[in-house]
Protein backbone atom coordinates (compact mmCIF):
# COMPACT_ATOMS: atom_id res chain seq x y z
CA UNK A 1 0.00 0.00 0.00
CA UNK A 2 1.47 3.70 -0.90
CA UNK A 3 1.93 5.84 1.60
CA UNK A 4 0.28 9.22 1.16
CA UNK A 5 2.67 11.99 0.84
CA UNK A 6 2.53 15.03 2.82
CA UNK A 7 4.91 17.76 4.29
CA UNK A 8 3.33 16.87 7.83
CA UNK A 9 2.77 13.49 9.78
CA UNK A 10 -0.77 13.05 9.85
CA UNK A 11 -2.58 12.57 13.28
CA UNK A 12 -3.34 9.27 13.92
CA UNK A 13 -7.45 8.38 14.13
CA UNK A 14 -8.93 9.57 17.25
CA UNK A 15 -9.63 6.10 18.51
CA UNK A 16 -5.75 4.86 17.58
CA UNK A 17 -3.83 7.78 19.15
CA UNK A 18 -3.74 6.63 22.78
CA UNK A 19 -2.67 2.99 22.15
CA UNK A 20 0.19 5.17 20.14
CA UNK A 21 1.15 6.63 23.09
CA UNK A 22 1.34 3.75 24.84
CA UNK A 23 3.57 2.43 21.75
CA UNK A 24 5.68 5.51 22.06
CA UNK A 25 6.33 5.38 26.05
CA UNK A 26 7.30 1.37 25.56
CA UNK A 27 9.76 2.66 22.99
CA UNK A 28 10.87 5.53 25.37
CA UNK A 29 10.89 3.32 28.63
CA UNK A 30 13.18 1.03 26.81
CA UNK A 31 16.11 3.27 25.49
CA UNK A 32 15.69 4.95 28.86
CA UNK A 33 16.33 2.50 31.20
CA UNK A 34 18.80 0.59 29.31
CA UNK A 35 21.38 3.67 30.11
CA UNK A 36 20.51 2.44 33.70
CA UNK A 37 19.22 -1.30 33.99
CA UNK A 38 22.81 -2.21 32.92
CA UNK A 39 24.30 -0.66 35.81
CA UNK A 40 23.35 -2.75 38.14
CA UNK A 41 24.29 -5.92 36.30
CA UNK A 42 27.77 -4.33 35.82
CA UNK A 43 29.43 -6.39 38.66
CA UNK A 44 28.25 -9.90 37.52
CA UNK A 45 28.92 -9.27 33.75
CA UNK A 46 32.32 -8.46 34.57
CA UNK A 47 33.04 -11.91 36.70
CA UNK A 48 31.04 -13.75 34.10
CA UNK A 49 33.28 -12.25 30.97
CA UNK A 50 36.43 -11.28 33.11
CA UNK A 51 37.34 -7.93 31.99
CA UNK A 52 39.15 -5.47 34.27
CA UNK A 53 37.87 -2.60 36.73
CA UNK A 54 39.16 0.36 34.40
CA UNK A 55 37.22 -1.07 31.58
CA UNK A 56 34.12 -1.62 33.25
CA UNK A 57 33.06 1.81 32.65
CA UNK A 58 32.82 1.25 28.37
CA UNK A 59 30.02 -1.10 28.76
CA UNK A 60 27.96 2.14 29.88
CA UNK A 61 29.72 4.77 27.64
CA UNK A 62 29.87 3.29 24.86
CA UNK A 63 26.47 3.29 24.64
CA UNK A 64 26.07 6.81 25.42
CA UNK A 65 28.70 8.01 22.72
CA UNK A 66 26.91 6.23 20.36
CA UNK A 67 23.70 7.66 20.95
CA UNK A 68 24.76 11.16 21.82
CA UNK A 69 26.54 11.40 18.56
CA UNK A 70 24.38 10.08 16.18
CA UNK A 71 21.01 11.61 17.39
CA UNK A 72 20.84 14.51 15.35
CA UNK A 73 21.11 12.17 12.42
CA UNK A 74 18.94 9.56 13.46
CA UNK A 75 16.18 12.74 13.84
CA UNK A 76 16.84 14.29 10.29
CA UNK A 77 16.17 10.41 9.48
CA UNK A 78 13.04 10.77 10.98
CA UNK A 79 12.13 13.90 8.81
CA UNK A 80 13.16 12.39 5.02
CA UNK A 81 11.67 9.04 5.49
CA UNK A 82 8.36 7.30 6.67
CA UNK A 83 8.75 7.64 10.31
CA UNK A 84 6.64 4.58 10.82
CA UNK A 85 8.76 2.58 9.16
CA UNK A 86 12.02 4.38 10.90
CA UNK A 87 10.31 3.79 14.58
CA UNK A 88 10.19 -0.17 13.44
CA UNK A 89 13.79 -0.07 12.06
CA UNK A 90 15.50 1.28 15.64
CA UNK A 91 13.05 -0.85 17.24
CA UNK A 92 14.28 -3.99 15.54
CA UNK A 93 17.82 -2.83 15.69
CA UNK A 94 17.66 -2.02 19.18
CA UNK A 95 16.22 -5.54 19.88
CA UNK A 96 18.50 -7.25 18.09
CA UNK A 97 21.84 -5.46 19.63
CA UNK A 98 20.73 -6.04 22.50
CA UNK A 99 20.29 -10.01 22.17
CA UNK A 100 23.73 -9.95 20.96
CA UNK A 101 24.90 -8.36 23.91
CA UNK A 102 22.92 -10.56 25.95
CA UNK A 103 24.84 -13.74 24.01
CA UNK A 104 28.26 -11.97 24.26
CA UNK A 105 31.01 -14.24 25.36
CA UNK A 106 33.88 -11.45 25.73
CA UNK A 107 34.23 -7.80 26.77
CA UNK A 108 34.60 -6.61 22.91
CA UNK A 109 31.97 -8.15 22.07
CA UNK A 110 29.78 -6.54 24.72
CA UNK A 111 30.80 -3.36 23.73
CA UNK A 112 30.50 -3.33 20.35
CA UNK A 113 26.62 -4.53 21.29
CA UNK A 114 26.77 -1.49 23.58
CA UNK A 115 27.20 0.57 20.47
CA UNK A 116 25.08 -0.93 18.40
CA UNK A 117 22.26 -0.07 20.91
CA UNK A 118 23.41 3.34 21.33
CA UNK A 119 23.14 3.78 17.14
CA UNK A 120 19.72 2.15 16.83
CA UNK A 121 18.33 4.42 19.89
CA UNK A 122 19.64 7.32 18.38
CA UNK A 123 16.86 6.52 15.23
CA UNK A 124 14.12 5.48 17.91
CA UNK A 125 14.21 7.76 20.42
CA UNK A 126 13.55 11.06 17.67
CA UNK A 127 10.94 8.59 15.75
CA UNK A 128 9.15 7.90 19.24
CA UNK A 129 9.23 11.54 20.34
CA UNK A 130 7.95 12.73 16.55
CA UNK A 131 5.18 10.10 16.04
CA UNK A 132 4.49 11.85 19.73
CA UNK A 133 3.97 15.36 18.31
CA UNK A 134 2.38 14.98 15.22
CA UNK A 135 0.08 12.42 17.06
CA UNK A 136 -1.41 14.99 19.39
CA UNK A 137 -2.22 18.30 17.90
CA UNK A 138 -5.14 19.36 20.56
CA UNK A 139 -3.04 21.23 23.44
CA UNK A 140 -5.37 19.58 26.35
CA UNK A 141 -4.62 16.10 24.87
CA UNK A 142 -1.05 16.81 24.14
CA UNK A 143 -0.60 18.06 27.86
CA UNK A 144 -1.92 14.64 28.88
CA UNK A 145 0.56 12.99 26.79
CA UNK A 146 3.74 14.80 27.31
CA UNK A 147 2.81 14.10 30.81
CA UNK A 148 3.20 9.86 30.29
CA UNK A 149 5.75 10.82 27.94
CA UNK A 150 7.94 13.11 30.92
CA UNK A 151 6.91 10.71 33.47
CA UNK A 152 8.22 7.44 31.28
CA UNK A 153 11.63 9.87 30.46
CA UNK A 154 12.51 10.87 33.97
CA UNK A 155 11.55 7.95 35.73
CA UNK A 156 12.95 5.50 33.42
CA UNK A 157 16.23 5.40 35.02
CA UNK A 158 15.00 4.58 38.05
CA UNK A 159 12.63 1.52 36.89
CA UNK A 160 16.06 0.33 35.44
CA UNK A 161 17.91 0.24 38.29
CA UNK A 162 14.67 -1.45 39.96
CA UNK A 163 14.73 -4.11 36.89
CA UNK A 164 18.37 -4.72 36.73
CA UNK A 165 18.53 -5.66 40.24
CA UNK A 166 15.57 -7.94 39.97
CA UNK A 167 16.39 -9.46 36.23
CA UNK A 168 20.48 -9.87 37.75
CA UNK A 169 19.57 -11.25 40.87
CA UNK A 170 16.97 -14.35 40.32
CA UNK A 171 17.94 -14.56 36.78
CA UNK A 172 21.41 -13.48 35.34
CA UNK A 173 22.94 -10.47 34.06
CA UNK A 174 22.25 -11.27 30.66
CA UNK A 175 18.84 -10.59 30.96
CA UNK A 176 19.05 -6.67 31.92
CA UNK A 177 19.83 -6.86 27.69
CA UNK A 178 16.92 -9.91 26.98
CA UNK A 179 14.38 -8.05 28.67
CA UNK A 180 14.43 -5.55 25.58
CA UNK A 181 13.66 -8.43 23.27
CA UNK A 182 10.16 -8.37 25.12
CA UNK A 183 9.33 -4.49 24.94
CA UNK A 184 10.70 -4.19 21.21
CA UNK A 185 7.87 -7.13 20.61
CA UNK A 186 5.35 -5.57 21.70
CA UNK A 187 6.12 -1.93 20.63
CA UNK A 188 6.71 -3.34 16.68
CA UNK A 189 3.37 -4.98 16.95
CA UNK A 190 1.44 -2.04 17.86
CA UNK A 191 3.37 0.41 15.41
CA UNK A 192 2.30 -1.92 12.78
CA UNK A 193 -1.31 -2.19 13.89
CA UNK A 194 -1.76 1.09 15.17
CA UNK A 195 0.52 4.02 13.56
CA UNK A 196 0.12 5.19 9.63
CA UNK A 197 2.51 5.58 7.48
CA UNK A 198 3.60 8.97 5.68
CA UNK A 199 6.62 10.21 3.80
CA UNK A 200 7.35 13.79 3.27
CA UNK A 201 6.26 14.88 -0.09
CA UNK A 202 9.76 15.78 -1.03
CA UNK A 203 12.99 14.21 0.72
CA UNK A 204 15.76 17.22 1.29
CA UNK A 205 19.63 15.71 0.65
CA UNK A 206 21.43 14.16 3.86
CA UNK A 207 23.79 17.10 5.60
CA UNK A 208 26.46 14.93 5.58
CA UNK A 209 28.99 17.40 6.74
CA UNK A 210 26.42 18.61 9.67
CA UNK A 211 26.61 14.85 10.27
CA UNK A 212 30.54 13.93 10.17
CA UNK A 213 30.94 17.82 12.29
CA UNK A 214 27.76 17.48 14.82
CA UNK A 215 28.31 13.92 15.68
CA UNK A 216 31.99 14.05 16.21
CA UNK A 217 31.84 16.46 18.32
CA UNK A 218 29.53 15.42 20.57
CA UNK A 219 31.45 11.80 20.42
CA UNK A 220 34.67 13.51 21.61
CA UNK A 221 33.20 15.89 24.34
CA UNK A 222 31.27 12.78 25.77
CA UNK A 223 34.55 10.87 25.21
CA UNK A 224 36.61 13.55 27.29
CA UNK A 225 34.51 13.47 30.18
CA UNK A 226 34.49 9.96 30.20
CA UNK A 227 37.97 9.81 29.85
CA UNK A 228 38.80 12.38 32.97
CA UNK A 229 36.99 9.69 35.06
CA UNK A 230 39.74 7.42 35.09
CA UNK A 231 42.87 9.46 33.61
CA UNK A 232 42.06 12.95 35.27
CA UNK A 233 41.28 16.61 34.00
CA UNK A 234 44.75 17.16 33.41
CA UNK A 235 45.39 14.10 30.83
CA UNK A 236 46.25 15.18 27.30
CA UNK A 237 43.99 13.03 25.78
CA UNK A 238 41.10 15.18 27.99
CA UNK A 239 42.07 18.10 27.13
CA UNK A 240 42.43 17.69 23.69
CA UNK A 241 38.91 15.69 23.45
CA UNK A 242 36.71 18.17 24.76
CA UNK A 243 39.08 21.34 23.09
CA UNK A 244 38.46 19.28 19.78
CA UNK A 245 35.19 18.97 20.78
CA UNK A 246 33.84 22.34 21.30
CA UNK A 247 35.58 23.15 18.20
CA UNK A 248 34.00 20.71 16.27
CA UNK A 249 30.52 21.84 17.29
CA UNK A 250 31.50 25.52 16.68
CA UNK A 251 32.42 24.43 13.42
CA UNK A 252 28.83 22.70 12.91
CA UNK A 253 27.22 25.77 14.04
CA UNK A 254 29.21 27.78 11.09
CA UNK A 255 28.19 24.87 8.68
CA UNK A 256 24.82 24.65 9.22
CA UNK A 257 24.58 28.48 8.41
CA UNK A 258 25.50 27.88 4.77
CA UNK A 259 23.68 24.37 3.36
CA UNK A 260 20.49 24.40 1.93
CA UNK A 261 19.03 21.37 3.88
CA UNK A 262 21.10 21.38 7.11
CA UNK A 263 21.07 19.01 9.71
CA UNK A 264 19.91 21.25 12.38
CA UNK A 265 18.21 24.16 11.29
CA UNK A 266 19.02 27.24 13.86
CA UNK A 267 15.78 28.72 13.65
CA UNK A 268 14.83 25.21 16.20
CA UNK A 269 17.35 26.30 18.78
CA UNK A 270 17.86 30.32 18.33
CA UNK A 271 14.22 30.50 19.33
CA UNK A 272 14.92 31.78 23.09
CA UNK A 273 11.85 29.34 24.43
CA UNK A 274 12.84 26.18 22.99
CA UNK A 275 16.55 27.08 24.11
CA UNK A 276 15.76 27.60 27.94
CA UNK A 277 13.77 24.33 27.66
CA UNK A 278 16.50 22.19 26.05
CA UNK A 279 18.90 23.68 29.10
CA UNK A 280 16.64 22.99 31.30
CA UNK A 281 16.34 19.15 30.01
CA UNK A 282 20.29 19.13 30.24
CA UNK A 283 20.93 20.83 33.64
CA UNK A 284 17.88 17.97 35.06
CA UNK A 285 19.76 15.08 33.42
CA UNK A 286 23.27 16.18 34.71
CA UNK A 287 21.54 16.40 38.25
CA UNK A 288 19.15 13.12 37.81
CA UNK A 289 22.13 10.64 36.36
CA UNK A 290 24.52 11.94 39.08
CA UNK A 291 21.92 11.36 41.92
CA UNK A 292 21.39 7.94 40.50
CA UNK A 293 24.80 6.57 40.28
CA UNK A 294 25.32 7.77 44.09
CA UNK A 295 22.43 7.06 45.89
CA UNK A 296 22.95 3.57 44.70
CA UNK A 297 26.55 3.53 45.40
CA UNK A 298 25.91 4.95 49.06
CA UNK A 299 22.97 2.31 49.48
CA UNK A 300 24.92 -0.08 48.05
CA UNK A 301 28.25 -0.25 49.25
CA UNK A 302 27.85 1.68 52.48
CA UNK A 303 24.38 0.76 54.15
CA UNK A 304 25.08 -2.63 52.46
CA UNK A 305 21.48 -2.59 50.42
CA UNK A 306 21.19 -5.52 47.81
CA UNK A 307 20.38 -4.69 44.28
CA UNK A 308 16.78 -5.30 44.63
CA UNK A 309 16.30 -3.35 47.62
CA UNK A 310 18.74 -0.55 46.38
CA UNK A 311 15.86 -0.12 43.64
CA UNK A 312 13.25 -0.47 45.66
CA UNK A 313 14.63 2.54 47.66
CA UNK A 314 13.86 4.75 44.28
CA UNK A 315 9.84 3.78 44.25
CA UNK A 316 8.89 7.34 46.72
CA UNK A 317 11.03 9.10 43.99
CA UNK A 318 9.02 7.36 40.73
CA UNK A 319 5.56 7.93 42.27
CA UNK A 320 6.27 11.31 43.50
CA UNK A 321 7.71 12.49 39.36
CA UNK A 322 4.61 10.24 37.99
CA UNK A 323 2.51 12.58 39.85
CA UNK A 324 4.38 16.15 39.38
CA UNK A 325 4.79 14.94 35.84
CA UNK A 326 1.11 14.86 34.87
CA UNK A 327 -0.09 17.67 36.88
CA UNK A 328 2.35 20.19 35.65
CA UNK A 329 1.70 19.20 32.01
CA UNK A 330 -1.95 19.12 32.33
CA UNK A 331 -2.87 21.71 35.45
CA UNK A 332 0.02 23.96 35.98
CA UNK A 333 1.54 24.94 32.59
CA UNK A 334 -1.40 26.29 30.94
CA UNK A 335 -1.91 28.35 34.18
CA UNK A 336 1.43 29.55 35.04
CA UNK A 337 3.33 29.24 32.08
CA UNK A 338 6.75 27.38 31.47
CA UNK A 339 9.32 30.31 33.23
CA UNK A 340 7.74 29.89 36.97
CA UNK A 341 7.15 26.51 36.31
CA UNK A 342 10.44 24.99 35.23
CA UNK A 343 12.38 27.45 36.98
CA UNK A 344 10.40 26.45 40.62
CA UNK A 345 11.36 22.65 39.36
CA UNK A 346 14.69 23.48 39.27
CA UNK A 347 14.92 25.28 42.65
CA UNK A 348 12.87 22.13 44.36
CA UNK A 349 15.89 20.07 42.43
CA UNK A 350 18.88 22.06 44.08
CA UNK A 351 16.98 22.29 47.45
CA UNK A 352 16.92 17.89 47.23
CA UNK A 353 20.30 18.13 46.38
CA UNK A 354 21.52 20.48 49.26
CA UNK A 355 19.54 18.44 51.53
CA UNK A 356 22.01 15.18 50.36
CA UNK A 357 24.77 17.24 51.23
CA UNK A 358 23.99 16.34 55.18
CA UNK A 359 24.62 12.60 54.39
CA UNK A 360 26.67 10.61 56.84
CA UNK A 361 27.76 6.91 56.90
CA UNK A 362 25.23 6.63 60.01
CA UNK A 363 22.62 8.44 58.08
CA UNK A 364 19.21 6.48 58.42
CA UNK A 365 17.20 6.20 55.06
CA UNK A 366 14.57 7.41 56.28
CA UNK A 367 15.66 10.83 57.55
CA UNK A 368 18.62 11.36 55.10
CA UNK A 369 17.28 9.84 51.81
CA UNK A 370 13.78 9.48 51.48
CA UNK A 371 12.57 13.34 51.65
CA UNK A 372 15.49 14.71 49.41
CA UNK A 373 14.20 11.42 46.88
CA UNK A 374 10.45 13.13 47.31
CA UNK A 375 11.84 16.35 46.32
CA UNK A 376 13.72 15.35 43.19
CA UNK A 377 10.78 13.48 41.56
CA UNK A 378 8.64 16.61 42.29
CA UNK A 379 11.40 18.52 40.73
CA UNK A 380 12.10 16.48 37.80
CA UNK A 381 8.19 16.18 37.33
CA UNK A 382 8.13 19.84 37.15
CA UNK A 383 11.04 20.35 34.15
CA UNK A 384 11.28 16.97 32.27
CA UNK A 385 7.92 17.06 30.97
CA UNK A 386 7.14 20.57 30.59
CA UNK A 387 10.14 21.27 29.07
CA UNK A 388 9.68 18.65 26.62
CA UNK A 389 6.51 20.29 25.56
CA UNK A 390 8.09 23.45 25.07
CA UNK A 391 10.71 22.48 23.48
CA UNK A 392 8.56 20.41 20.40
CA UNK A 393 5.56 22.59 20.55
CA UNK A 394 5.15 24.97 17.31
CA UNK A 395 8.27 23.04 15.33
CA UNK A 396 7.27 23.39 11.48
CA UNK A 397 6.42 19.66 10.64
CA UNK A 398 9.54 19.37 8.56
CA UNK A 399 12.06 20.18 11.48
CA UNK A 400 9.78 17.50 14.09
CA UNK A 401 12.13 14.91 13.98
CA UNK A 402 15.46 17.17 14.66
CA UNK A 403 13.60 18.92 17.36
CA UNK A 404 13.10 15.74 19.18
CA UNK A 405 16.33 14.63 18.80
CA UNK A 406 17.86 17.75 20.41
CA UNK A 407 15.52 16.88 23.55
CA UNK A 408 17.16 13.17 23.63
CA UNK A 409 20.76 14.76 22.76
CA UNK A 410 20.50 17.58 25.50
CA UNK A 411 18.94 14.37 28.18
CA UNK A 412 21.77 11.79 27.13
CA UNK A 413 24.43 13.73 26.93
CA UNK A 414 23.60 15.42 29.79
CA UNK A 415 23.19 12.50 31.37
CA UNK A 416 26.58 11.17 30.40
CA UNK A 417 28.48 14.32 31.16
CA UNK A 418 27.15 14.44 35.00
CA UNK A 419 28.18 10.72 35.73
CA UNK A 420 31.66 11.48 34.00
CA UNK A 421 32.07 14.65 35.41
CA UNK A 422 30.42 14.29 38.88
CA UNK A 423 32.47 10.67 39.51
CA UNK A 424 35.07 12.46 38.52
CA UNK A 425 34.17 15.40 41.66
CA UNK A 426 33.62 12.70 43.61
CA UNK A 427 36.70 10.48 43.14
CA UNK A 428 38.87 13.61 43.64
CA UNK A 429 37.62 14.55 46.48
CA UNK A 430 37.88 10.87 48.22
CA UNK A 431 41.16 11.10 47.33
CA UNK A 432 41.96 14.07 49.51
CA UNK A 433 40.07 13.38 51.87
CA UNK A 434 41.93 10.55 52.75
CA UNK A 435 44.95 11.66 52.17
CA UNK A 436 44.34 14.25 55.34
CA UNK A 437 43.15 11.41 57.38
CA UNK A 438 44.20 7.65 58.56
CA UNK A 439 43.47 5.05 56.58
CA UNK A 440 40.98 2.64 58.41
CA UNK A 441 37.74 0.99 57.22
CA UNK A 442 35.50 3.49 58.88
CA UNK A 443 37.47 6.54 57.32
CA UNK A 444 37.29 4.44 53.74
CA UNK A 445 33.77 4.54 53.94
CA UNK A 446 33.70 7.97 55.32
CA UNK A 447 36.12 9.41 52.59
CA UNK A 448 33.77 7.75 50.49
CA UNK A 449 30.52 10.00 51.66
CA UNK A 450 32.61 12.83 51.76
CA UNK A 451 32.81 12.17 47.95
CA UNK A 452 29.13 11.72 47.24
CA UNK A 453 28.76 14.73 49.17
CA UNK A 454 30.94 17.40 47.22
CA UNK A 455 28.95 15.89 43.75
CA UNK A 456 25.51 16.72 44.96
CA UNK A 457 27.00 19.98 46.20
CA UNK A 458 28.22 20.67 42.37
CA UNK A 459 24.65 19.16 41.40
CA UNK A 460 22.36 21.66 43.60
CA UNK A 461 25.22 24.51 42.53
CA UNK A 462 24.09 23.82 38.55
CA UNK A 463 20.68 23.43 39.66
CA UNK A 464 20.60 26.92 41.09
CA UNK A 465 22.49 28.14 37.45
CA UNK A 466 19.83 26.50 35.42
CA UNK A 467 17.23 27.93 37.73
CA UNK A 468 18.41 31.70 36.81
CA UNK A 469 19.00 30.79 33.07
CA UNK A 470 15.37 29.37 32.95
CA UNK A 471 14.14 32.04 34.51
CA UNK A 472 15.75 34.75 31.99
CA UNK A 473 14.97 32.42 28.55
CA UNK A 474 11.62 31.00 29.30
CA UNK A 475 8.46 33.28 28.73
CA UNK A 476 6.03 33.97 31.19
CA UNK A 477 2.26 33.30 31.05
CA UNK A 478 1.61 37.01 29.86
CA UNK A 479 4.06 36.71 27.25
CA UNK A 480 3.04 33.70 25.84
CA UNK A 481 -0.44 35.11 25.44
CA UNK A 482 1.40 38.31 23.43
CA UNK A 483 3.04 35.98 21.19
CA UNK A 484 -0.24 34.10 20.30
CA UNK A 485 -2.12 37.45 20.03
CA UNK A 486 0.74 38.92 17.49
CA UNK A 487 1.19 35.36 15.52
CA UNK A 488 -3.10 35.82 14.64
CA UNK A 489 -2.34 38.20 12.16
CA UNK A 490 1.01 36.74 10.05
CA UNK A 491 -0.67 33.07 10.11
CA UNK A 492 -4.28 35.71 8.52
CA UNK A 493 -2.13 36.69 5.95
CA UNK A 494 -0.89 33.71 5.12
CA UNK A 495 -4.04 32.05 4.95
CA UNK A 496 -3.55 29.75 7.93
CA UNK A 497 -5.34 28.70 10.88
CA UNK A 498 -4.20 28.60 14.83
CA UNK A 499 -5.44 26.49 16.73
CA UNK A 500 -5.07 27.62 19.94
CA UNK A 501 -6.78 30.93 19.10
CA UNK A 502 -10.10 29.46 17.51
CA UNK A 503 -10.32 25.89 19.41
CA UNK A 504 -9.81 24.36 16.26
CA UNK A 505 -7.56 21.38 16.15
CA UNK A 506 -6.29 21.40 12.28
CA UNK A 507 -5.80 24.09 9.70
CA UNK A 508 -4.10 24.39 6.38
CA UNK A 509 -1.16 26.15 4.97
CA UNK A 510 -1.32 28.14 2.50
CA UNK A 511 0.51 26.56 -0.55
CA UNK A 512 2.98 28.20 -2.51
CA UNK A 513 5.74 27.54 -4.83
CA UNK A 514 7.93 25.55 -3.70
CA UNK A 515 5.78 24.69 -0.24
CA UNK A 516 4.77 21.49 1.10
CA UNK A 517 0.87 21.52 2.00
CA UNK A 518 -0.23 19.98 5.10
CA UNK A 519 -1.63 21.01 8.67
CA UNK A 520 0.05 24.54 9.95
CA UNK A 521 1.72 24.43 12.78
CA UNK A 522 0.23 24.23 15.96
CA UNK A 523 0.35 26.34 18.97
CA UNK A 524 -0.24 25.36 22.65
CA UNK A 525 0.25 26.45 26.08
CA UNK A 526 4.12 25.77 26.20
CA UNK A 527 4.98 27.15 22.68
CA UNK A 528 3.60 30.50 22.12
CA UNK A 529 3.32 31.50 18.35
CA UNK A 530 3.78 29.11 16.35
CA UNK A 531 7.05 29.05 14.00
Amino acid sequence: MTEPASGARQPAPADHRWLILVIVAIAQLMVVLDATVVNIALPSAQRALGFPNADRQWIVTAYALAFGGLLLLGGRIGDMFSRKKVFITGLLGFAGSSALGGAATSFGLLVTARSLQGAFGAILAPAALGTLITTFRDPRERGRAFGVFGSVAGAGGAVGLILGGFLTQDLSWRWTLYINLIFAAIAVAGALIFIRGSRPASRPRIDIAGAVLGGLGVFLIVFGFAHAETAGWSAALTVGSLAAGVLLIAAFGLAERRVGFPLLPLRVILDRTRGGAYLSVGVAAVALFGAFLFLTYYLQTVKGYSPVTTGLAFLPMVGALLVSANASSNVLLPRIGPRVLITSGLLTGAAAMAYLTQLSVTSSYAGGVLPALILLGLAFGMILAPAINTATAGVRPQDSGVASALVNTMQQVGGSIGASALSTVALTATATYLTAHQASPLALETAAVHGYTVAFTVSAALFALGAVLAFALLPSRAQLAQRRSAAVPDAASAGAVIPAATGMTGGTAAAGPGRETGPAPTTCPASGAAR
